[in-house]
C-alpha cells in the first residue's frame, strides 16, 4: 500500500505570507487545502456574441435570457436604477446642452418607468439615450468626451440593472461587458456579472470575477493589510466554498479519466526510493528477505547465472524466472528499484507466457514469492488490478501467511475499498491474532477513516508483542498528536528516539510535535536533524519551509520566502510525487510572481505535480490550487493589472 508521508497533524501555511494569493487560498481551504488541462474559462458561445453586439447601445432588443438571476451577492451591488447619470461642467455649445438635456430626460423616463417595475421599457429609455451618445451628436472637447464616456458607463449599468431585473441574463451580461471593458475596477458591473453568473450555471467564470472582487480589493486596501488591520474580504468564504463545490468535482472526474487512459497506455513511475523502503519495512518479513538477498551473491554474479540460462525448454525458462527473482531482490537489497522491479516483471513475463509447463517446474515456495514480489512491482507502479491478481495467486499456493492478505488490504485501501479492507485485516487476523503486519495497516486505515482510538488500540496490541517495532511508536505519536495527546506524543517520541536516535523519521515526529506548539525554531532544528539522517526524505524539507513562513525575518521583517521555496524544490527533487510540496511552493511563487507570466508557470507547476498523482484524494488539493491560480491569472488580466504582487 502507498506509504502517507504526510501526517493527520497537519502544518498550515503561516499567514505571514500575506499576499493575494495567501488570502484567497486560506478563505477556500484554511479552514479545514494534468498536464494538457484546457483552460478553464469557457468561450462565449456564436449566440452570445450577437446578443452582447446587439445589447451594446445599437438600437432596442426583443430576444431575452428567461433564467431567474440568484439572490447570492444581492447586498452587494444589486440590480438598481438609482445612479445618477453624471453632467459635465464645461458643455460649450448649444449643441452639446441640447444633448444632455435630451439624456436628461430619457434618464428620468428610464427611472420613472423602473420604479414602476417596467423593467423592459425602462432599458428601452436607456438603449435610446445610450444611442445618442454613440451617434456621436455632441462632439466637443477632449474634456467634454471623458464626461460623455462617463455619461455612457452609467447609462449601461442601469440598463444592465433593468435586464438582471427582467431576467433577460445574456443582455445583462453583455452589458456588464461593456462596462468592464471601459473601466475593468466598476465594482457594480462586477457583483452584477457575478450574480449573474452564478444564475447562469456558470461557477468558473463566477470564480473569475470573485476573485477579480478580490483583487480590487487587496490593491485598494494594501497598505492596510501590511499593517495587519482586520478587514472583511468582499466575497465571503462560503461564496467561495460554494463555487468550489461546483467546479472541483467536474475537474476532478476529468483527472480520473485522464489517469485511467494513461495508465492503459504507459506504466506509471515508481514512488521515490525513500517512500519504497518505508512500505517494505512496514512489512515483518522485511529482515529475513534482507538477509537472504545479501546471500545471495551479488548483481554481477547473479547476471551471469543467469547467462546460462537462455534455452526455450520449460526447465531453462523456470531456472531464469527462479534467477530473476532472486536478483531483483538482490537490487531491492542495493536499492535499485526501478531495476528491481524490471526483473521481477521479467520473470512474471516468462510465467505468464510459459504457462503450466514452466510454472510445473517451479516449486511451491518459489512461485508464490514470485507472484508476490511481482505483485509488489505492480502496486508500486498503480497497476492495482494487476497487482490484486498476483497477490491473489500468491495466497492460493501460500493459504496461511497473512502477509498476502494484509498486502491485498494495501491494494484495496489504495483503490478506495475500505471495507474490503478491513475484511481481509479481520481475516489475517482470525488466521494470526498476532500478526503484527495486520495491526500496523489495519491502524493506518482507521486513521485514513477517521477512527482514532480504533488505531491506538491497534498500535497499543503490537507495541505489546513488539516493544521495539520503531515505525509503530511514530504512528502511535501521531495519534497522540491527532487527539491532542501531546505529552503522550512526546513519551512515544521519546521511547523511539531512545531505540534510533539517528532515525530521519522521529526527528521529523518531533519537529512536527514542535510546530504544533508554536516552538518554530526548535522545530526547525528537528527538521534539519532529519534531513541529515536521511538526506533524501522529502517530509522535513517541506516542514522546515514551513517553519521558515511562520518566523518573522530580520527586525520582524516578512520571513525568508526564499529559502522557503529552495526547500520546497528540494523536497520535489527528493520525491516527484510529494504532492504537499507541490501545493506549498505554488502558493508561495504565484505570491511573489512578479508578473502574470511568472503566475501563469504556477499552472504549470501544478500540472507537474498532478502528472504523478494516481488518486482524487492525492489530486483533490493541487487541482483546488490550480483552479483558484487559473482563475486569479484571469482576474488579474481582466483588470489589466500586470502583477498579482501587492509588496
Amino acid at each position: 500500500m502507498a506509504n502517507k508521508l504526510t501526517r493527520s497533524q497537519t502544518i498550515a501555511l503561516g499567514v505571514a505570507a500575506a499576499s493575494l494569493a495567501a488570502l484567497l487560498l486560506w478563505q477556500v481551504l484554511g479552514s479545514s487545502g494534468g498536464g494538457g488541462y484546457k483552460s478553464l474559462a469557457a468561450d462565449d458561445s456564436d449566440d452570445l456574441k450577437k446578443k452582447k453586439k446587439k445589447a451594446n447601445g445599437k438600437g432596442k432588443t426583443t430576444s431575452a435570457d428567461t433564467s431567474t438571476p440568484s439572490k447570492a451577492g444581492a447586498d452587494a451591488g444589486a440590480s438598481t436604477a438609482d445612479e445618477k447619470t453624471p453632467l459635465t461642467s464645461n458643455a460649450r455649445s448649444a449643441e452639446t446642452k441640447s444633448l444632455h438635456s435630451k439624456i436628461e430626460e430619457i434618464d428620468r423616463r428610464g427611472k420613472a418607468l423602473f420604479k414602476g417595475k417596467k423593467y423592459s421599457e425602462a432599458a428601452e429609455a436607456f438603449t435610446e439615450a445610450i444611442d445618442l451618445i454613440e451617434a456621436g451628436e455632441g462632439g466637443g472637447t477632449e474634456d467634454l468626451s471623458v464626461g460623455l464616456t462617463r455619461q455612457l458607463i452609467t447609462l449601461i449599468n442601469n440598463r444592465s440593472a433593468m435586464y438582471e431585473k427582467s431576467g433577460e441574463n445574456t443582455l445583462a451580461l453583455a452589458d456588464c461587458d461593456a462596462i468592464l471593458d471601459r473601466q475593468p475596477a466598476h465594482q457594480k458591473a462586477r457583483n452584477r456579472r457575478l450574480r449573474i453568473l452564478e444564475a447562469m450555471g456558470r461557477p468558473v467564470d463566477a470564480l473569475v470575477e470573485v476573485c477579480a472582487l478580490q483583487l480590487q480589493f487587496m490593491q485598494e486596501n494594501r497598505d492596510k493589510i501590511r499593517m495587519g488591520m482586520p478587514l472583511t474580504p468582499p466575497v465571503s468564504q462560503n461564496k467561495i466554498e460554494d463555487l468550489m463545490g461546483k467546479i472541483l468535482p467536474g475537474e476532478i472526474e476529468r483527472f480520473l479519466a485522464k489517469v485511467k487512459e494513461e495508465s492503459a497506455m504507459k506504466d506509471r513511475p515508481l514512488p521515490s526510493d525513500h517512500t519504497i523502503l518505508q512500505l517494505l519495512q512496514s512489512f515483518a518479513g522485511y529482515s529475513a528477505w534482507m538477509a537472504q538477498a545479501a546471500k545471495s551473491g551479488s548483481v554481477v554474479s547473479l547476471t551471469k547465472d543467469l547467462s546460462k540460462f537462455q534455452g526455450s525448454t520449460a526447465d531453462a525458462k523456470a531456472e531464469r524466472a527462479t534467477l530473476l527473482l532472486v536478483r531483483g531482490r538482490r537490487y531491492a537489497y542495493d536499492r535499485k528499484f526501478e531495476e528491481a522491479s524490471a526483473d521481477f516483471e521479467d520473470a512474471m513475463r516468462i510465467l505468464e507466457e510459459g504457462g503450466d509447463d514452466v510454472v510445473h517446474c517451479l516449486d511451491g515456495g518459489t512461485h508464490a514469492r514470485l507472484l508476490e514480489w511481482g505483485g509488489m512491482a505492480r502496486h508500486l507502479r498503480y497497476d492495482l488490478d494487476g497487482a490484486l491478481k498476483c497477490y491473489e495467486k500468491a495466497a492460493d499456493l501460500d493459504p496461511t501467511n497473512p502477509e498476502l492478505l494484509v498486502k491485498r488490504a494495501g491494494v484495496k485501501m489504495d483503490g478506495g475499498k475500505h471495507d474490503d479492507a478491513e475484511k481481509l485485516f479481520e481475516e489475517a487476523l482470525g488466521m494470526d491474532p498476532d500478526a503484527v503486519d495486520a495491526l500496523l495497516h489495519r491502524a493506518n486505515l482507521n486513521m485514513l477513516r477517521a477512527r482514532p482510538e480504533e488505531a491506538k488500540a491497534d498500535l497499543s496490541r503490537l507495541l505489546g508483542l513488539r516493544p521495539n517495532h520503531l515505525l509503530a511508536r511514530l504512528r502511535l505519536a501521531t495519534v497522540l498528536m491527532s487527539t491532542d495527546d501531546i505529552e503522550g506524543a512526546k513519551q512515544q517520541l521519546d521511547l523511539a528516539e531512545s531505540a534510533d536516535e539517528n532515525n530521519s523519521e522521529v526527528h521529523s515526529y518531533r519537529g512536527e510535535l514542535y510546530f504544533a506548539g508554536s516552538a518554530f525554531a526548535e522545530a526547525r532544528a528537528e527538521f534539519d536533524k532529519a534531513i541529515a539522517c536521511e538526506p533524501n526524505n522529502p517530509t522535513p524539507y517541506v516542514n522546515a519551509a514551513l517553519s521558515v513562513m511562520n518566523t518573522p525575518g530580520s527586525n520582524g521583517g516578512l520571513p525568508d520566502v526564499a529559502e522557503a521555496i529552495q526547500l520546497l524544490e528540494k523536497a520535489i527533487a527528493k520525491d516527484p510525487m510529494f504532492y504537499a510540496a507541490y501545493v506549498h511552493l505554488g502558493q508561495l511563487r504565484l505570491s511573489t510572481a512578479t508578473d502574470l507570466k511568472t503566475a501563469e508557470d504556477v499552472v504549470a507547476l501544478y500540472d507537474k505535480g498532478l502528472e504523478y498523482c494516481r488518486t482524487e484524494d492525492e489530486a483533490k488539493d493541487i487541482l483546488s490550487m490550480r483552479i483558484l491560480t487559473v482563475s486569479q491569472v484571469h482576474a488579474a488580466s481582466s483588470l489589466r493589472m500586470e502583477t498579482l504582487n501587492l509588496q
